[in-house]
């Protein structure tokens, strides 16, 4: 796996982007996340969008992290928040979504930020095994879903 940092709007981001807001909408049944994301969100040093590519230079997991400080939705100074977690479904199992998380990890750790936070919600079971196996713990409900009962919101100090 080569992971590339490339800019959100990116062919290959729009098209995994499109693929997981699929899998949302069937999960959930609500269209997909409606979380505003702007190209601007991962533009170094204020985020990141990554995306790794096979042996064969196809697309298969993707993430970014956008920073976020203290805000009338529940982040706090200091925020990396984790967006567009995603592996292609014939690349499940592999160790992909960890090597992802590591990266995004390591990047905004570089950029300064001291944690990371993410929400997901109770329809991904693999992603909240993914994060709480990773060293993420439940925290205060933040963001767009922050009301919603089936959000789940995880954090993990980058400064440890």
């Amino acid at each position: 796996m080569h992971i590339r940092r490339v800019p959100f709007d990116h062919p290959d981001a729009v098209k995994l982007d499109d693929e997981v807001q699929a899998e949302y909408h069937e999960r959930y049944g609500d269209g997909g996340d409606a979380t505003s994301l702007a190209p601007s969100d991962f533009e170094p040093p204020n985020g990141v969008y990554l995306i790794a590519y096979d042996d064969q230079d196809r697309p298969v997991a993707t993430g970014g992290w956008r920073s976020q400080d203290a805000n009338a939705e529940g982040n706090q100074d200091g925020d990396a928040e984790l967006k567009r977690m995603y592996v292609v479904a014939e690349m499940r199992g592999r160790g992909l979504a960890r090597r992802m998380l590591t990266a995004l990890e390591d990047d905004a750790r570089a950029a300064g930020r001291v944690r990371m936070v993410l929400e997901t919600g109770l329809q991904q079971p693999e992603a909240i095994g993914l994060y709480t196996s990773s060293g993420y713990e439940p925290c205060e409900k933040f963001g767009y879903y922050r009301l919603y009962e089936s959000s789940r919101c995880f954090a993990k100090q980058l400064n440890s």
